[in-house]
C-alpha cells in the first residue's frame, strides 16, 4: 500500500483561492442568490458538506470585491484564527477573506483531502504567521507537503471515514426529529392546553381515552390568563429544588483531571441533543469534596445563569457543574423531563420579557418571580411515560455517536498516512455492524 503513495506540495494538487467581503455599508451587495460563507458559518457544524451560509451576495456585491465563485467540490478551509474549520462546497459558493480554499485538480478526491487536512490541523497551524492573530497565507499553504495515494485508494479511505460521519449525522437528524416530537407534546398539553380546548368544544382530543379522561373539559381565569380547571398557578421555584455549583481551586492539581465530568456553559449541547454526556474539563472526587459543587444525578436539568445565559441541558451521566449554573430537580416529575421542558419555557418567557434588553443573569429571585401553570401529578406522570422512550433514544444515539466519533478519530490519522490496510479496516467495521 505504501508504494502507491506519492508526495506533493498542496500547491501542486490544488489552486488556492482566497475570499473577500463587499462593502457592508451598501445593502445592495447582500441578499442576492450567491451563497457566501464566513468562518462563523462553519463554527457550529460538523457536517462535511455545506451549501450556504447566513448571508448571500448579489452579483453586484460579488463584482465589487475579490471574492470568487468556487465550484462544487472545493475544500473550504478557514485560514485565520481559528484556523482549520473545514467543509466541502456542495454547490458553487463564495467566501470571505477568512478562507484559503482548495480547488482540486481532477485526480484528487475532495473528501480525502478534507480528511487529510482534518488530521493535520496542527501542521496547518505551524505554518501560520502573525504576532497578534495567526494566519495561514496562501504561499505557506501551497508549500505544505502531503502524501497521497491513487484516486481509487483516496476514495476508499474517504468512504470509510465518511460512512462513520454519515452515521453520526443521521443520528443528529433523528435526534432533531425526536426532540421536536417531545417538545410538541409538551407545548400541546401544558402551554396551549389543546386537549382541554378540544374537550371544551366537544371535539375529540386525539388521545387514548384513559389519557383524555385526565384532562378537564373547561378553562378558567387566572392571573396568567385562561388555564385548565383544577390546575394551579405557582412560582416556578416552588416546583423544583435548586442546586448550586462550584469550582475547585485551580491551584490544586489533585482536584483536576479526574474522572468526574464538570459542566460549564461551553459544554451545553445543541438544543436537539438535549443531554450532556461529556465535558471539556474533569475534576476528582477530592475536588468535589473540597468545593461547593455537587454530583448531579442523571436527568437533572442544568441552566446556565451567568455569562451565556439560558442554555439548558439534561444531565446524561453523573456530573458536577460550576457556579455559573443551577441544577434543577423537579418535585413532581420522577424522570426530570417535565422540569426540563418547563425550564426551556421559562427561558423563552424571560427572553420575551427582556424586550431586546440584555438577558445577562438568572438568580434564585428570577426563578421565584416567574409563575407557572402546574397540572396534576397524574398528567405529569402520563406525559413522562409517553416521552421516556423518546428521551432515552436521544441519549442512546448520543452515546453511539460519541463511540463512532472516537473510532473515526482513531482511524483517521492511520488511514491518511497509509499505516493500515483498507481491507482490514473494512473487515473490522463489518464485524461490528458498521
Amino acid at each position: 500500500m505504501k508504494d502507491e503513495w506519492h508526495e506533493y506540495c498542496i500547491g501542486d494538487i490544488a489552486d488556492i483561492v482566497g475570499g473577500s467581503t463587499p462593502s457592508t455599508a451598501d445593502p445592495s451587495n447582500f441578499d442576492g442568490d450567491i451563497p457566501w460563507l464566513t468562518p462563523r458559518d462553519l463554527s457550529n457544524t460538523h457536517e462535511r458538506y455545506v451549501s450556504r451560509g447566513e448571508r448571500n451576495l448579489t452579483r453586484k456585491g460579488l463584482a465589487s470585491c475579490s471574492a470568487k465563485i468556487l465550484p462544487a467540490g472545493t475544500v473550504l478551509l478557514t485560514s485565520r484564527a481559528p484556523i482549520g474549520y473545514l467543509a466541502i462546497a456542495k454547490q458553487p459558493i463564495a467566501t470571505n477573506q477568512g478562507f484559503r480554499s482548495l480547488v482540486l485538480k481532477p485526480e484528487f478526491d475532495s473528501e480525502f483531502i478534507y480528511y487529510w487536512l482534518k488530521a493535520n490541523i496542527g501542521e496547518l497551524e505551524r505554518h501560520a504567521s502573525g504576532s497578534t492573530f495567526k494566519e495561514l497565507n496562501g504561499s505557506a499553504l501551497k508549500g505544505i507537503r502531503i502524501r497521497v495515494p491513487n484516486k481509487k485508494t483516496q476514495r476508499a479511505i474517504a468512504h470509510i471515514l465518511g460512512s462513520l460521519d454519515d452515521k453520526i449525522e443521521l443520528n443528529k437528524r433523528m435526534n432533531e426529529t425526536l426532540e421536536s416530537m417531545a417538545q410538541a407534546i409538551f407545548k400541546s398539553w401544558f402551554i396551549d392546553f389543546d386537549p382541554v380546548r378540544a374537550k371544551a368544544e366537544g371535539r375529540d382530543p386525539g388521545l387514548p381515552q384513559p389519557i383524555a379522561d385526565l384532562f378537564p373539559d373547561q378553562l378558567v381565569d387566572s392571573k396568567l390568563g385562561e388555564i385548565p380547571a383544577g390546575w394551579r398557578v405557582e412560582p416556578f421555584v416552588e416546583t423544583i429544588e435548586v442546586i448550586g455549583g462550584g469550582t475547585p481551586k485551580t491551584s490544586v492539581s489533585e482536584y483536576w483531571n479526574g474522572d468526574i465530568p464538570w459542566f460549564s456553559v461551553i459544554d451545553a449541547p445543541l438544543e436537539s441533543e438535549v443531554w450532556v454526556i461529556d465535558t471539556e474539563k474533569k475534576i476528582s472526587r477530592l475536588g468535589v469534596e473540597n468545593s461547593s459543587t455537587r454530583i448531579l444525578p442523571v436527568s437533572t436539568t442544568i441552566i446556565s445563569a451567568r455569562g451565556t445565559v439560558g442554555r439548558v441541558a439534561l444531565v446524561g451521566v453523573p456530573m458536577a457543574m460550576n457556579q455559573s449554573c443551577y441544577g434543577l430537580r423537579g418535585k413532581m416529575d420522577s424522570n426530570g423531563f417535565f422540569t426540563y421542558f418547563s425550564t426551556k419555557e421559562l427561558v423563552a418567557r424571560l427572553r420575551r420579557h427582556a424586550h431586546g434588553s440584555v438577558f445577562d443573569t438568572i438568580t434564585r429571585d428570577t426563578l421565584a418571580s416567574i409563575s407557572f401553570v402546574v397540572p396534576p401529578v397524574e398528567i405529569i406522570t402520563t406525559f413522562e411515560g409517553m416521552i421516556i422512550p423518546i428521551m432515552k433514544c436521544i441519549r442512546d444515539r448520543l452515546f453511539e455517536s460519541r463511540t463512532l466519533a472516537e473510532l473515526r478519530d482513531a482511524l483517521l490519522p492511520r488511514l491518511i498516512r497509509g499505516e493500515i490496510r483498507i481491507e482490514d479496516v473494512e473487515r473490522f467495521l463489518a464485524d461490528r455492524g458498521l
